[in-house]
């Protein structure tokens, strides 16, 4: 190319600029224009728009060419969210999975580094304290210091908390905002009219940022209460990134682990269990925890003791 003249680069160039104009009809220049003045006329016109890679239709597409059994790759896709027959280009994925990809990435990093609307929580009057953990980089470092309340946190819970409750309702940011803004306002007011009707008393409710569900530990410390529930943001995947947790536990106290705990967890509305339901079903494990006074790996020991 460099033993070439300018003026063959200039024909090239010229060349290509033609056929381009005719495949999208646009009109040819009333005076000749210069190859990079023209490159540049070219980029102020240029418009992409790709089509939304996060509609139904993309996001189920059957991206396999030619597959031997398309029905039953269909069937294969309906059963999970997972990347099913998504395809590819040579050894790479297809442009619309790249896309939907990095769609879905920037939706769970919304999630993570998000935070929790203080319109929500003021809706049920929740008060805020924080753990050990200063920002959220360290919250995704030290899991450990998410699971441990600041002595300012456990002075303002003994201020305004009611003490020996039988039943104690915290909420955690975790690693999805998204699951306690869209949930909360579900999930909670289910809980607290199933905890009035079944005459369970029922503490004050709080908010804790920067959770971790073993935080319920160190809450239980200053509140003593029987049954400590956190209702708690989810890692978030790459299709579903607003899920909750319900984590509880019987007296929950240091050193007492998952082992210890129950959980209901996948608590969303695109794809998991209705909120609705799952404030039914979180009423309902705290009235056999309590009758059972058990939780966890005791809980189902028992429960299988009675039953036999």
């Amino acid at each position: 190319m460099s033993d070439m003249d300018p003026s063959q680069i200039d024909a090239i160039v010229q060349a290509v600029l033609r056929e381009l104009r005719q495949r999208e009809g646009m009109p040819a220049p009333s005076r000749p224009v210069a190859p990079r003045q023209a490159a540049f006329s070219r980029l102020d016109t240029l418009t992409i728009d790709l089509p939304d890679p996060d509609t139904p239709e993309t996001r189920h597409a059957m991206g396999v060419s030619h597959p031997r059994d398309p029905e039953g790759l269909r069937n294969l896709q309906s059963t999970t969210p997972a990347r099913i027959a998504a395809g590819r280009a040579g050894p790479r994925p297809r442009t619309s999975s790249w896309l939907l990809f990095q769609a879905d990435h920037g939706v769970t990093q919304d999630a993570i580094y998000g935070q929790v609307n203080q319109e929500v929580l003021d809706a049920f009057g929740l008060f805020t304290v924080q753990t050990m953990v200063q920002d959220r980089e360290e919250y995704l470092l030290r899991p450990d210091l998410g699971r441990r309340l600041t002595p300012e946190a456990k002075a303002l819970i003994e201020q305004r908390c009611v003490k020996n409750p039988q039943v104690q309702v915290v909420v955690g940011d975790g690693l999805s905002a998204a699951a306690i803004n869209n949930n909360l306002p579900h999930i909670f007011p289910v809980i607290r009219q199933g905890l009035e009707a079944a005459q369970i008393t029922m503490g004050t409710p709080f908010f804790i940022r920067f959770a971790r569900v073993g935080v319920i530990n160190d809450v239980n410390t200053v509140i003593r209460a029987d049954v400590v529930v956190i209702l708690i943001g989810e890692r978030p995947g790459l299709g579903v990134a607003d899920a909750m947790s319900a984590y509880m536990g019987w007296r929950p106290a240091p050193g007492k682990t998952d082992a210890q705990r129950d959980v209901i967890c996948m608590i969303t509305q695109h794809g998991g269990l209705n909120p609705l339901e799952a404030g039914a079903y979180v009423v309902e494990l705290i009235k056999k925890i309590l009758t059972h006074q058990a939780s966890g790996v005791e809980l189902k020991m028992k429960s299988q003791t009675r039953d036999a």
